[in-house]
C-alpha cells in the first residue's frame, strides 16, 4: 500500500476541508473612500479660506520703526 492510497474519499475530504474553513469577509472600501474624500474636501476648504481671508496685519513693519 503506497502513501497516496487511502480508505478515505478524496472528494469528501476536500468538501470537509472547505466546510471547516472560515468564511472570508470581503473588505469594504466605502469607509476608506469616505474618509479620504472628507479629508480632501477639508484640505481644500482650509486652503481656500487661507487664500481668501484678509491679512491680519495690514500695516507695513518698517512704517512704524523708530527713526
Amino acid at each position: 500500500m503506497s502513501a497516496t492510497d487511502s480508505a478515505l474519499d478524496a472528494e469528501q475530504m476536500a468538501r470537509a476541508r472547505r466546510l471547516l474553513e472560515r468564511p472570508r469577509r470581503a473588505e469594504r472600501m466605502w469607509p476608506v473612500l469616505a474618509a479620504a474624500g472628507f479629508l480632501a474636501v477639508a484640505a481644500l476648504t482650509f486652503a481656500t479660506a487661507m487664500i481668501m481671508a484678509p491679512p491680519l496685519h495690514t500695516e507695513h513693519a518698517a512704517k512704524g520703526a523708530i527713526e
